[in-house]
């Protein structure tokens, strides 16, 4: 079984590492736990697991009694490869190069995590950066001996990856860096009760005000003080509260990495909507930022590929998103992209109608879908291709310079917004495949997904070769 299932009997109790790096996020663990505990080395506490569900585990110190919570990826068995900061286990290579490529790391900063491709082998990824490319991310496969030990140049082996790891830090030896820190890893947000579902208003504290539409407000906020939360109030009427909480159960049964987590509701007028917090806002206004005006066309396309990845699941689960735009993707510190809104456009749909002037998203919205009122997955993947023209042109808003009814006129027409500056030829082939007449004839979110997670590797080697020494 998993070595964090919960023990059986004292005697199959295992004890478990949370590293120095949690003493310092204080508001990572109950001060209760924080503090008196039994030091094992560099300031490292021992744990009994109690429950290695979610994010954040529940866990016993062995030295005080007390319980709480802690972040699972500071955890690690004691005495096994897990305890290593700079080892990260089951990340994907793509995930990696993302993580790397994130505030809080520069080059030479580096992690070790198992190979997809070869079973049992390791890979080494390394944040370098050259005057062409910039910041980018170079991977070394790390190999085994028949005897036991590892190597990633033949002429230089080591008894163990700590010690391999040692080495390269210690000089580059060929690599295309020295490795000079561990990637730097992220406390994941607070658990959040599963009970805690429809919460009273007041239990909520809105903060900072970060954007209003004609439906409503987000604000910055707290739940119960001590979460940090993103509080979405709607204007009274905009939505009938009983066709909102049955829609919001189904948003809620929605969950992956790249949809933005829905927590809470308040279902009473006005309605309040509580979800994870992204520091930086929503996509449209991230990209023209100065920060984000200056992103390359590898991290673009990127964050398109995140988004495909986030639809391709809500395919997966039969579900539609009905206003897919750069407006409804929110960004995090990490430059990681979520999904917003899946869903409330069904339930405002009447309000977009009956409002003389509403802001209908015309632009972004499939022909049939115009027409006819027929929203499927694939009006979603047309919708798609308008947001990746936002996307390549850092939030310029589709069809510069027509209005609605021109853009509906020429749409029928057979019309379609021409390449923008900037944007590879291979790009533009796959918004014009998103933007197929026959909704049938457009590509699921998988293939975009695949296509655009691809888009530079059919050009580039997987790893870096064997260094000489």
């Amino acid at each position: 079984g998993s070595p964090f299932q919960r023990p059986t009997t004292p005697s199959a109790k295992k004890s478990f590492l949370i590293s120095s790096l949690i003493c310092r996020v204080n508001h990572a663990v109950p001060a209760a736990l924080a503090c008196h505990e039994t030091s094992c080395g560099s300031s490292r506490f021992l744990f009994c697991l109690l429950c290695s569900e979610g994010d954040w585990w529940l866990a016993k110190s062995l030295s005080s009694g007390r319980k709480g919570y802690i972040p699972s990826n500071f955890v690690a068995q004691v005495d096994s490869l897990e305890e290593e900061k700079w080892y990260f286990k089951t990340l994907s290579r793509k995930d990696a190069e993302r993580l790397l490529l994130s505030s809080g790391n520069k080059v030479g900063s580096f992690l070790v995590r198992e190979s997809e491709t070869s079973k049992g082998a390791y890979s080494l990824s390394v944040r370098d950066s050259d005057s062409a490319h910039g910041d980018i991310i170079k991977h070394y496969r790390i190999r085994s001996l028949d005897g036991g030990g590892y190597y990633i140049s033949p002429r230089m082996t080591f008894s163990s990856l700590p010690e391999l790891i040692h080495h390269y830090s210690q000089k580059g030896d060929g690599l295309c860096q020295r490795l000079t820190a561990p990637c730097v890893s992220l406390v994941p947000q607070r658990p959040w009760a599963q009970d805690e579902w429809e919460i009273p208003r007041e239990s909520l504290k809105l903060v900072k005000k970060l954007g209003s539409g004609q439906f409503g407000e987000v604000w910055m906020g707290y739940y119960k003080n001590n979460i940090k939360v993103a509080v979405k109030t709607m204007k009274e009427g905009s939505m009938d509260p009983d066709a909102f909480l049955a829609e919001a159960n189904l948003m809620k049964r929605l969950q992956h990495n790249k949809l933005v987590r829905l927590y809470a509701v308040v279902t009473k007028q006005p309605i309040y909507i509580v979800t994870e917090y992204m520091a930086n806002g929503c996509l449209l206004d991230y990209l023209k930022t100065e920060e984000g005006s200056q992103l390359n066309l590898p991290k673009l396309i990127d964050m398109s590929a995140q988004v495909a990845e986030g639809m391709a699941y809500i395919e997966r689960m039969n579900s539609i998103h009905r206003d897919l735009r750069a407006a409804n993707i929110l960004v995090s510190e990490t430059l990681c992209c979520k999904i917003a809104d899946f869903g409330l456009a069904r339930i405002i749909e009447n309000e977009y109608l009956a409002q003389e002037g509403a802001k209908f998203p015309i632009k972004w919205t499939a022909p049939e879908a115009i027409n006819f009122g027929v929203f499927t997955i694939k009006s979603d993947v047309w919708s798609f291709g308008i947001l990746l023209t936002e996307i390549i042109t850092y939030g310029r808003i589709p069809y510069p310079g027509m209005t609605n009814p021109e853009v509906i006129r020429n749409l029928e027409r057979g019309y379609r917004m021409p390449c923008p500056d900037m944007c590879p030829a291979e790009l533009y082939n796959i918004i014009l495949k998103c933007w197929r007449n026959k909704p049938e004839e457009r590509p699921t979110f998988e293939y975009l997904q695949s296509v655009l997670e691809d888009f530079y590797t059919s050009t580039e080697k997987q790893y870096e070769p064997e260094p000489l020494q």
